[in-house]
C-alpha cells in the first residue's frame, strides 16, 4: 500500500492516532470503493463520514430530486441545491469536503444487471435505501458477489441498522429478517408517518462507523446483531439474527462464478 502524504497525515490524524484504526486502517480506506444506495434521510450524514473518513471511491445512487422538505434531515443537501439529482447535490458537496474522494453520482434507481455491476464493482456496499424492493435487490446483489453490506431504517423516532458480511456462507441475510415486504398499505414511509432528523442522523452515522471499521479491517461490531434505537426513551438495544433454513433468498443461494 503507498505511504501516506503529510496532507494525508494531517488531514486523517485524529482517526490514524486510534489503535485499532491506525496508518494501516487508513490505507485500506483510501484504496477502497463503496457503493452507497440512496443519499437521502440516511445516506446523507453516512456519505459525509465516508467522505471525512478518507473512504477512496464513492459511488452514491439516486434518481430522486432534492426538496425543501428534505433538508430537515437529508444534512448533505441545501436550499440552493433544491431541484437538483440528489446523488449530483452529494457529489457537490462531498468535493467541498474532501477533494481527495473520488465521487461517481448515479442519477438513476439502480435495479437489474445495472444494480449488479455496481455492487460488484465495489468492497462494500451501504444500503440506505427506503423501500423494501431495492433493499431485496441490494441484498440478493450482495449475496451474489460477496460484499458486506450495512443496512439500516429510520421512521419516527426509531430506527436499526446492522450488518451482513456475506464473506462466507451461514450467516443471515436481510430476507431472513423480512422474508416478505408488508403490504403496500402496510408500509409506512416518513412522508405519511414524520421522522425526527437527528434520528435520521443517528441511524446514518451509524451505518458509516459499521461501514468505516470494516473497510478499516476492524470486523467487531454489527454483524450478527440488530441494532434497535428508540429516540423518544433513548434506548439502545441489540438482538441476535439466525438464518432461516427457508430464507428465498440465502437458502437456494449461488454465487457468481
Amino acid at each position: 500500500m503507498p505511504e501516506l502524504t503529510d496532507a494525508q497525515l494531517d488531514r486523517y490524524g485524529r482517526q490514524i492516532l486510534l489503535p485499532r484504526l491506525g496508518v494501516e486502517g487508513q490505507q485500506r480506506l483510501l484504496g477502497s470503493r463503496v457503493l452507497l444506495v440512496g443519499a437521502g434521510g440516511l445516506g446523507a450524514p453516512a456519505a459525509l463520514y465516508l467522505a471525512g473518513a478518507g473512504v477512496g471511491e464513492l459511488t452514491v445512487a439516486d434518481a430522486d430530486a432534492v426538496a425543501v422538505s428534505n433538508l430537515h434531515r437529508q444534512v448533505l443537501h441545501t436550499e440552493s441545491r433544491v431541484g437538483w439529482n440528489k446523488a449530483e447535490s452529494a457529489a457537490a458537496a462531498l468535493y467541498d469536503l474532501n477533494p481527495e474522494v473520488k465521487v461517481h453520482p448515479l442519477a438513476e434507481r439502480l435495479e437489474g444487471e445495472g444494480l449488479a455491476d455496481a455492487v460488484a464493482a465495489a468492497d462494500l456496499v451501504v444500503d440506505a435505501s427506503d423501500n423494501f424492493d431495492t433493499r431485496y435487490a441490494v441484498n440478493a446483489a450482495c449475496l451474489r458477489h460477496r460484499r458486506t453490506l450495512v443496512t439500516g431504517a429510520v421512521i419516527r423516532m426509531e430506527g436499526q441498522v446492522t450488518v451482513f458480511p456475506f464473506v462466507a456462507e451461514g450467516g443471515p441475510c436481510y430476507r431472513c429478517l423480512y422474508r416478505e415486504a408488508p403490504d403496500a398499505g402496510e408500509t409506512e414511509r416518513c412522508s405519511m408517518t414524520g421522522v425526527l432528523g437527528p434520528v435520521a442522523g443517528l441511524i446514518g452515522t451509524t451505518m458509516a462507523a459499521e461501514a468505516i471499521k470494516r473497510l478499516a479491517g476492524i470486523d467487531e461490531g454489527l454483524a450478527g446483531r440488530l441494532l434497535l434505537v428508540d429516540a423518544l426513551a433513548m434506548d439502545f438495544r441489540t438482538i441476535r439474527l439466525a438464518r432461516d433454513p427457508q430464507c428465498p433468498a440465502c437458502s437456494a443461494f449461488q454465487p457468481a462464478s
